[in-house]
């Protein structure tokens, strides 16, 4: 399976779309338009190993829900980032087993690599 949740919305999550074409056999999920699955979230977080890795701090909601004050729980997490998809770090790029995560330079230059070969 080749997916990536992004947001449609999101000024570098389509400059990272844009950089990773083609996306041939790519399954798209703009996760504000449609919602992420509890099983989707439990998927990607089997392969993350987390839900801590999948999870945004940079969120404004971060601050203004107080979260920053006090770590929360892997379950509290997973349930944030099931209440609002603002909480999952994006883009999330899924290719068979291998997941990468976010937007950094080094995270889309091998999710690109991989999705290549």
């Amino acid at each position: 399976m080749k997916k990536i949740y992004h947001l449609s919305t999101c000024d570098t999550c389509k400059r990272i779309l844009k950089e990773l074409q083609p996306l041939d056999g790519v399954i798209l999920q703009d996760i504000k338009t449609e919602a992420m699955t509890q099983k989707q979230v439990e998927e990607m977080q089997k392969i993350a190993g987390s839900y801590e890795a999948l999870f945004s701090k940079r969120a404004r909601l971060y601050r203004q829900m107080g979260l920053h004050e006090n770590q929360p729980s892997e379950g509290e997490l997973k349930n944030l980032i099931l209440e609002h998809y603002t909480f999952l770090k994006r883009p999330v790029i899924i290719i068979e087993d291998q997941i990468f995560i976010g937007n950094s330079k080094k995270v889309v230059e091998a999710a690109k690599e991989a999705l290549h070969q």
